[in-house]
C-alpha cells in the first residue's frame, strides 16, 4: 500500500515541480516522499527508481514522438552519443539516469528518517 502511494505521489509531484523547477527537482521530490513516507531503505529506493523511470521515461517519450524522433535520432547519431542512431535506446538510458537519482534521493530521504527516529528513541 506505501509503495504504490508513494509511487503515484512521487510521479505526480515530480511531473508538478518539473514545469516549473529545474530537472534535478526529482531528486529534492524523491527525498521528501520519502522522507515524510516511511519505507524501508530498500523499498524507499525502489520507489524512487520506479517511479522517476515511470516518469522521465513517459515524459522523453511523449516529447519525442511530438517530433517524430528528428532530435533523438540525430543525438544518437554516431557523432554525439555512439548509439547507432537507436532513438529508443537514447530514451532508455535518459530514463534510466533519471531512475538511479531518484532513487539514491528516496535512499537518502529514507535513511535520514531512520536516523531522526532512531535519535529522538534515544532522548527517551
Amino acid at each position: 500500500m506505501k509503495f504504490g502511494v508513494s509511487v503515484l505521489l512521487t510521479i505526480i509531484a515530480s511531473f508538478a515541480a518539473g514545469l516549473y523547477l529545474p530537472f534535478w527537482s526529482v531528486a529534492l521530490v524523491s527525498f521528501c516522499v520519502a522522507a515524510f513516507i516511511y519505507q524501508k531503505p530498500v523499498m524507499a529506493w525502489l520507489t524512487g527508481f520506479v517511479s522517476i523511470f515511470i516518469c522521465w521515461g513517459l515524459l522523453a517519450f511523449w516529447i519525442d514522438s511530438l517530433n517524430d524522433s528528428i532530435l533523438s535520432t540525430r543525438m544518437a547519431s554516431p557523432g554525439l552519443f555512439p548509439l547507432g542512431g537507436s532513438s529508443s535506446l537514447l530514451l532508455l538510458i535518459t530514463a534510466v539516469v533519471g531512475a538511479i537519482i531518484g532513487g539514491m534521493a528516496a535512499l537518502s530521504g529514507s535513511l535520514l528518517r531512520r536516523y531522526l527516529d532512531e535519535r529522538k528513541a534515544s532522548d527517551y
